[in-house]
């Protein structure tokens, strides 16, 4: 029988140490998320649905996007035992130069419409962690003020090539001048994909308000207050920003862009040149051998052409067909650092965030987006330290096992059927 007595004083004190409270309700707040998952909800509490939908949405039936995140957690990990990794070495070098993260800030556009500190808390927080910044042709701060708040940084600029190719043109310089390192050329955009939760928002810049936006903006002043009270929301590269998201990109893309417009651009950077939004292995071939230095696995997040490849399951055919010829870098449904850990051992170079670094903007600003940055770090550690490996470079493919559960429909002969 268990022998019984009255409790000690002096043990129950012991027992119940009461955490100091923070009166800081954002830091309160962002302190609580564990996941990226869990600051995607702050995020939705906090901001208004059309803001919200289209940084969460996709385009059509949003399958592309639902595959992707499927993929990462259909991932199988094989640690190696009796390895000691007690020091975990995150660091890499991309593109001719340091991260101290495999991973960097993907470019997103309409990014001060999410929470009005935009891409400054997006650069800011890219500076202190070590990681490069990515500032998209749809985004919302300047080129220059990206470059004033990360000064010593590494600073990335995603293009579009619009139907008026001169504009395009004269940001490329301006990225150049201001010590941007490397150019990324976005393919995948030749016109809007459908993004529906958008139409039936009513998302348009600047927001169009409607009895529907204003009763949804009721619980939610704290946006509101920010969004009129701060300057204006213009976008950095385009003078005309009237209409929906869609008559906008349909308005600044254009359907023609070819081989030959690569080329002029190539001629005209200095830096490092990558392609964003490959998605097939001989479109991968043919870029490298034109010498673009890297490429960037993408279906654009889910927000162009629905059902299209899945770039973490196409990853390893592409790095055995160019990987050693090139940096191949992966987007496109990442929301942990573990996902991020399985795209390196599959041969990634670099991975890139955007809807996990925008859950933290909205959630809580510049503070937000250094909290995704914390909990990213703090996966990618953990997860490596349990396969047994101490640095970026210990990770191989067979730490790694794609469970897929798409596969191409055979008849008898085995031949794929069209």
């Amino acid at each position: 029988m268990v022998k019984r007595q009255l409790p000690n004083p002096r043990e129950l004190m012991e027992l119940m140490q009461f955490k100091k409270p923070d009166l800081d309700a954002r830091r309160r707040r962002l302190s609580a998320a564990l996941t990226i998952d869990d600051l995607r909800a702050i995020a939705k509490r906090r901001t208004p649905a059309a803001a919200f939908d289209y940084t969460d949405g996709a385009a059509d039936g949003e399958v592309s996007l639902a595959r992707a995140r499927q993929a990462f957690q259909d991932v199988e990990f094989h640690p190696d035992i009796l390895r000691p990794a007690e020091h975990v070495d995150t660091s890499t070098t991309v593109l001719g130069g340091p991260s101290a993260l495999p991973f960097g800030i993907a470019p997103t556009g309409f990014t001060r419409l999410m929470q009005t500190e935009g891409e400054t808390a997006g650069a800011g927080a890219a500076a202190a962690a070590g990681i490069p910044f990515t500032l998209s042709t749809l985004g919302t701060t300047t080129i220059e003020d990206v470059k004033a708040v990360n000064p010593t940084g590494r600073n990335w600029f995603q293009l579009y090539v619009m139907r008026q190719r001169e504009i395009s043109y004269g940001l490329v310089e301006r990225a150049a001048a201001a010590g941007f390192d490397t150019l990324m050329f976005t393919v995948d955009t030749p016109v809007a994909g459908a993004r529906l939760r958008d139409t039936r928002n009513g998302f348009s810049i600047p927001p169009q308000l409607s009895v529907k936006t204003i009763l949804n903006a009721v619980p939610r002043p704290w946006w509101w207050f920010d969004f009129l009270t701060t300057p204006k929301l213009e976008f950095a590269s385009l003078s005309t920003t009237g209409g929906t998201v869609g008559e906008l990109l349909n308005s600044a893309m254009d359907p023609t862009i070819s081989y030959e417009d690569l080329e002029v651009i190539r001629g005209m950077w200095p830096g490092k040149l990558v392609v964003k939004g490959v998605q097939n292995v001989p479109d991968a071939v043919r870029l490298i051998d034109l010498g673009v230095d890297g490429i960037v696995l993408s279906n654009h997040g889910g927000r162009q052409l629905d059902r299209a490849p899945v770039p973490f399951h196409l990853l390893p055919q592409v790095v055995r067909e160019v990987g050693r010829d090139a940096t191949v870098m992966i987007d496109t449904g990442i929301m942990n650092g573990a996902d991020i850990v399985a795209s390196v051992a599959l041969g990634a170079k670099f991975t890139l965030i955007g809807r996990a670094y925008l859950y933290g903007l909205m959630a809580g600003g510049r503070q937000g987006v250094d909290r995704t940055i914390a909990i990213l770090r703090t996966e990618i550690e953990r997860t490596m330290a349990l396969l047994g490996v101490s640095t970026l470079e210990e990770l191989e493919p067979r730490h790694v096992t794609q469970l897929r559960r798409l596969q191409p429909v055979t008849d008898a002969s085995g031949i794929i059927a069209r």
